[in-house]
C-alpha cells in the first residue's frame, strides 16, 4: 500500500514568525548573513562560505557570466546555466573569472607589428580601452608598451598604422614589480592619477593590471566575494549526461563551484556523476546536487558525496512539473524534512551539508522563512530574471517594461538533459512556461533592499545570524483569514499612480 503523509503538503505563505526579544544589540547593521555553501566537517571551516545566503538559479534566463560578476560583487554566487555547449559556458566561466576585483589578467593583448585596424578588432571583442602591448600578444609576454584610447584617434589615422608607431612604450610606463600588495599598488595608481597599473615581473613579463576603478568597485561593494587571487567566485551548472567533457572544461576555465541541475535528484544519475567527479578530481572540486524533497533524498546524496543539496521539485514560478506530473512538495514542508534529516546526518557524522531551498519563493519574507526553517541559503530564478544583469531582453509591453524569463523545461529552452529519465535525447514535453516578469532595474538596489528586510526581521526575532535563526526561531501556522488581515484591509486606498495624494 502507498505511504500517505499525516501533514498537508505547506508552503511558505502559510506561515509567520513569532517575535522574539530584542536586546539594544539587535541593529540591522550588526547582523551577520555569512552562510556556508560547502560541506565541512565539525569545528572546521568550510572551504567557501558566501557573505549572503543568495545564489542565481542555473537557468538561460537568469545566470551568464554578467549575472555571476553582479552577484559576486553583492557577496552570492551565480551558477552559469548549463543548457549551452560546453565551449560556450566555460568561455561565459573565463570571463566572469577574467573580471577580478584587484589584480586582473590582462585580456587585451596585442603585437606592437600589429595594427590599429587590429586592435580596433579587439577592443570590440572584450569591450575594454587598455590594451598591453606584448612581444608575442600573450597575456604573459614581455610588455613593450601600453595602448589606451588617448593614444590614437581613428579619424585622423590610417587603420593600417602599426602599433609601435602610437602606443606608449613601455619606458614611459608607469608600472610596479611583481610581489607589490593591492595596496601599495592603489597607492601608486593614487599618486601618479593613473586609469591602470602594469605588474611585471623580473624578465619585464606582463603579470596582471590593477585599475582605479575596481578600488572604487570595492568600496561600493564590502561584500564582494573573491578567491585568494582576487577574483570573483564563480558557479556553473552541469548535468549527467556530458560531466566527462563538461566538468573539465569548466574546471579549466577557473569556476569555484559546480552542481548539478536536474528536476530531481534522487536518482542513480546523481550517484554516477558526484562519483566521477570526486574519483577524477579529487575533493578539491566542489559539486552540488539535488533536487530532492524529503530526508531519505537528502541521506542519498549526501552518501554519495555532494557538497551542498538542493531542495525544491515543481515551485518554481516557471515550472509546471507538478501540473504535468503530479510529482512535487510544498516547499515549506520540503526544506523542514530536509532540514531535520541535515541536522541528524550532522549528529551522526560530524560533517555538515549545507542545503538550499530552490523555489517557492514569491515575497521577500519568504526568504527569512526558508532561513528560518533550516536552509543555509537560497536560488532563485524569477528574482534575479528582473534585473538588468539577467540575458533576458527589456521589453516595453502596455505601458510598462518587462523582462523575458523562461523555463529551462520550456519549449524554448529545451534542456533535456535537465529532465532526463535516461531515454531519448529530447524534451518530451513541457515542465516549464515562457513568460515576462516585471523589469526591476538593478541587481544591486533590489539585493540589498531584500537582505535589509531579511537583516530587520532577524532583529525581531532577537538573532544577529542565521544559524541562531534557525537555533531560535518560532513559527506559526496562518489561515485564510489572518492572511487577508495581514494585508491592507477595510480601508479604501489611495491611487498614488495618478498623483491624487
Amino acid at each position: 500500500m502507498a505511504y500517505y503523509y499525516s501533514e498537508p503538503s505547506r508552503t511558505f505563505n502559510e506561515y509567520l514568525l513569532i517575535p522574539g526579544y530584542s536586546s539594544k544589540e539587535c541593529m540591522v547593521s550588526n547582523v551577520s548573513l555569512k552562510t556556508p555553501i560547502t560541506k565541512f566537517k565539525k569545528g572546521e571551516d568550510p572551504a567557501i562560505t558566501m557573505n549572503i545566503p543568495m545564489v542565481s538559479a542555473i537557468m538561460q534566463s537568469v545566470s551568464d557570466d554578467k549575472m555571476a560578476v553582479a552577484l559576486a560583487k553583492e557577496g552570492g554566487i551565480a551558477f552559469i546555466y548549463g543548457s549551452q555547449s560546453v565551449e560556450s559556458q566555460a568561455a561565459m566561466v573565463r570571463r566572469a573569472k577574467l573580471t577580478k576585483a584587484g589584480f586582473v589578467k590582462s585580456d587585451t593583448n596585442i603585437r606592437p607589428d600589429q595594427t590599429l585596424r587590429d586592435l580596433l578588432e579587439i577592443k570590440e571583442r572584450t569591450g575594454h580601452s587598455t590594451t598591453a602591448v606584448t612581444e608575442d600578444g600573450t597575456p604573459e609576454g614581455k610588455m613593450v608598451g601600453l595602448v589606451t584610447s588617448r593614444d590614437y584617434r581613428v579619424s585622423r589615422m590610417d587603420l593600417d598604422t602599426k602599433v609601435s608607431e602610437f602606443m606608449t612604450p613601455f619606458d614611459k610606463l608607469i608600472y610596479a614589480k611583481t610581489g607589490c600588495t593591492l595596496s601599495e599598488a592603489n597607492d601608486i595608481i593614487w599618486d601618479h592619477k593613473l586609469n591602470s597599473l602594469p605588474i611585471v615581473d623580473e624578465n619585464q613579463r606582463l603579470t596582471h593590471f590593477v585599475f582605479r576603478k575596481d578600488y572604487d568597485s570595492h568600496k561600493r561593494n564590502p561584500n564582494e566575494l573573491l578567491d585568494h587571487e582576487k577574483r570573483y567566485i564563480v558557479g556553473a551548472g552541469i548535468n549527467t549526461r556530458d560531466a566527462e567533457q563538461r566538468v573539465p572544461a569548466l574546471i579549466e576555465a577557473g569556476v569555484d563551484i559546480l552542481c548539478i541541475d536536474s528536476s530531481e535528484g534522487f536518482s542513480e544519475w546523481q550517484l554516477d556523476t558526484l562519483k566521477y567527479v570526486k574519483e577524477m578530481f579529487g575533493d578539491d572540486v566542489k559539486v552540488g546536487a539535488g533536487n530532492v524533497v524529503d530526508g531519505e533524498g537528502f541521506r542519498y546524496l549526501a552518501e554519495a558525496g555532494a557538497d551542498f543539496i538542493k531542495i525544491g521539485i515543481g515551485g518554481g514560478s516557471i515550472c509546471i512539473t507538478r501540473e504535468q506530473k503530479g510529482i512535487g512538495r510544498g516547499q515549506a514542508s520540503a526544506v523542514q524534512s530536509v532540514a531535520r534529516e541535515r541536522n541528524k546526518y550532522f549528529e551522526e557524522t560530524g560533517i555538515y551539508i549545507p542545503i538550499c531551498s530552490d523555489g517557492g519563493l514569491v515575497y521577500d519574507y519568504h526568504m527569512t522563512l526558508a532561513l528560518a526553517m533550516g536552509a543555509d541559503f537560497l536560488m532563485l530564478g524569477r528574482y534575479f530574471a528582473r534585473f538588468d544583469e539577467a540575458p533576458g531582453q527589456k521589453i516595453h509591453m502596455n505601458g510598462t517594461y518587462v523582462k523575458e524569463y523562461w523555463g529551462e523545461g520550456s519549449a524554448r529552452a529545451r534542456n533535456w538533459q535537465r529532465y532526463d529519465m535516461g531515454g531519448d535525447s529530447k524534451l518530451s514535453f513541457e515542465e516549464g512556461v515562457d513568460s515576462y516578469v516585471p523589469y526591476a532595474g538593478k541587481l544591486s538596489d533590489n539585493v540589498r533592499q531584500s537582505l535589509q528586510k531579511v537583516k530587520s526581521t532577524m532583529c525581531n526575532c532577537g538573532v544577529l545570524t542565521i544559524p541562531e535563526l534557525q537555533k531560535n526561531a518560532k513559527m506559526t501556522l496562518v489561515s485564510a483569514t489572518s492572511i487577508v488581515e495581514g494585508g491592507a484591509h477595510d480601508v479604501i486606498k489611495k491611487d498614488t499612480s495618478t498623483g491624487n495624494r
